[in-house]
């Protein structure tokens, strides 16, 4: 089986070519204590034994500028698509979002919540955003919204309804309080399944409480796995957000997923990330 990483970031030591620009100036900080190149990049996927990878903005590194994403993928098209990050308010981001995919980007991401926002943006969901979301819906294009559930979870309902044709995958499964109760976090994913067009990336974020929480981590997996299905999961590292190494960070998924069938973990680990991004090399 091979195994397609949807998520992970890279990030130029060349300061120069690529300068930093953070969304709203500020740096997380792995980005700047434990940044990966894309050769570095390429290097932990041998020794992980992955096979291609989607290289999704480093948003806290470098904002809306997706040069080093797009310079990635183009000396490496073998094993690296790229996944941008924009700005569905400006008035031609549907335009802009035709241009930028049309210069190379797989996919693009909404950064709404993260390291360095800590409030929860509802902005994504505003009528202004709603030309854009047209557009990815024509295009066809996955979007990879980086949010959490809670009282934004209303508005992601509402593009849902609004938008079936747009596809959207959930970075890091919208952070569930697997740690509060596993039970408790299954049940809010798992009513979001009644939305076709919703898929989910499951990364260390959701991993590690997951195995921490040994046997009771089938009162989230069951539930999520019976309501989305494995062929709208997909696996990501998150590396070097997360501290582990890429080996370890395989090792985790597979033991977590250890249980569920060999079919379901190949949808998991490959075939989900190939119907959601299409350009990946055969």
């Amino acid at each position: 089986m091979d195994i397609i990483d949807t998520h992970c970031h890279v990030i130029s030591g060349d300061l120069a070519k690529y300068p930093r620009s953070p969304l709203d100036g500020k740096q997380s900080g792995w980005a700047t204590t434990r940044p990966v190149d894309a050769d570095g990049m390429a290097a932990r996927m041998d020794e992980a034994g992955i096979k291609q990878a989607v290289l999704v903005q480093a948003t806290t590194a470098y904002g809306y500028d997706n040069s080093y994403v797009l310079d990635s993928r183009a000396r490496r098209p073998d094993r690296f698509l790229a996944v941008g990050t924009v700005d569905p308010l400006r008035p031609d981001a549907a335009e802009h979002l035709a241009a930028v995919t049309e210069g190379g980007l797989a996919g693009v991401r909404l950064f709404t919540s993260g390291s360095t926002v800590p409030t929860q943006g509802e902005w994504f969901a505003a009528p202004e955003s709603f030309p854009f979301w047209e557009k990815a819906a024509e295009l066809g294009v996955t979007v990879c919204l980086q949010m959490r559930l809670g009282p934004a979870t209303a508005q992601l309902v509402t593009l849902l309804d609004r938008f079936p044709s747009a596809r959207i995958l959930l970075d890091h499964l919208g952070y569930p309080a697997v740690a509060e109760s596993p039970a408790d976090a299954g049940a809010e994913v798992a009513k979001l399944a009644v939305h076709p067009n919703l898929h989910l990336k499951l990364t260390h974020r959701t991993l590690e409480p997951l195995h921490s929480a040994g046997k009771e981590a089938a009162a989230f997996l069951d539930p999520v796995l019976a309501s989305f299905g494995a062929h709208r999961i997909a696996w990501g590292s998150n590396l070097p957000a997360a501290e582990q190494s890429l080996p370890e960070l395989v090792t985790l998924a597979r033991e977590v997923l250890a249980e569920v069938p060999e079919a379901e973990r190949h949808e998991i680990f490959e075939g989900t990330a190939r119907r959601l991004y299409p350009g990946l090399p055969g």
